[in-house]
C-alpha cells in the first residue's frame, strides 16, 4: 500500500462483544465480554476521523453514536455481517468474544425445568479465519486472544492460522475491567509487552499500530 495511506482516513471494522447461542428462546450459551474494548476503539477510530463500523453482539455499554452499527447475536450472524461488510473496509479489528461452541439443536418453545438436562455442542465458525482467508492484499486484520495464561507460542500459533497482521494477548482478567495488560505479537516474531493501562490509552496507541501495517 503506498505510504500516502499512512494516517489517512480509512474505513475501520470492528467487532465487539459477546455472542448468545440459543438453547431456547429464554436460555442460551454465552460469555461475560461487555464490548468495552470494542467502544473505546470506535471513539478513538471515530476521533481519528475514520469511518467506522461496528458489528455488535449483546451488550449494555454504550457505543459512539457516529458509528455505523450492525447488531447480531449469534456467531453465525456475526460471520455473515463481517463476510458482507470487510470487502468494504481496509482495517477488520476483531474485539468480540464470539462463543466457541453453540448446542447442536435448540429448542423454538421454553423447554420446561424437568430432572436433568444433557447439552450436545457443536462448534461455532471461526469468524476471524473466515475473514484472513478472505483478505485482499490492501486489507489488514487484528485479533485478540484471551487467555488464563500467557501462552505466546499458543497466541502466535492463532495468528498464524487465522492469517492476522497483529495479535493482542490479553489476560482473563481484562473482561468487564476498564484497564488492559496486553502484550502485541506480529509475524515477523516480535512481542510488544505492555503495562498496564486503561483500555481508552490502549485503544488509541492500537490504531497507531494499526496505521503502522500499511506502511
Amino acid at each position: 500500500m503506498p505510504q500516502a495511506r499512512y494516517n489517512a482516513a480509512m474505513r475501520v471494522l470492528i467487532t465487539a462483544g459477546p455472542t448468545q447461542e440459543p438453547i431456547d428462546p429464554v436460555r442460551y450459551i454465552g460469555n461475560r465480554s461487555t464490548g468495552k474494548m470494542g467502544a473505546v476503539l470506535a471513539e478513538a477510530a471515530i476521533e481519528a476521523g475514520h469511518f467506522t463500523t461496528i458489528i455488535l453482539g449483546p451488550v449494555t455499554t454504550p457505543f459512539p453514536l457516529k458509528a455505523r452499527r450492525i447488531d447480531i447475536q449469534t456467531a453465525a450472524e456475526m460471520l455473515g455481517s463481517v463476510l458482507r461488510e470487510f470487502p468494504k473496509h481496509d482495517l477488520l479489528i476483531m474485539t468480540a468474544a464470539v462463543a466457541d461452541y453453540r448446542p447442536a439443536s435448540s429448542s423454538s418453545t421454553k423447554l420446561p425445568r424437568e430432572g436433568s438436562w444433557k447439552l450436545e455442542l457443536e462448534p461455532t465458525e471461526d469468524v476471524i479465519a473466515a475473514a484472513g482467508a478472505s483478505k485482499r492484499g490492501d486489507q489488514r486484520t487484528i485479533g485478540f486472544s484471551l487467555e488464563s495464561t500467557p501462552d505466546m507460542d499458543r497466541v502466535r500459533d492463532k495468528m498464524r492460522q487465522k492469517k492476522l497482521d497483529l495479535i493482542i494477548y490479553n489476560p482473563v482478567a481484562t473482561i468487564a475491567s476498564d484497564s488492559i495488560q496486553p502484550a502485541l505479537l506480529y509475524p515477523d516474531g516480535r512481542i510488544e509487552n505492555l503495562e498496564s493501562r486503561s483500555k481508552a490509552d490502549f485503544a488509541d496507541m492500537l490504531l497507531q499500530r494499526a496505521m503502522a501495517l500499511f506502511v
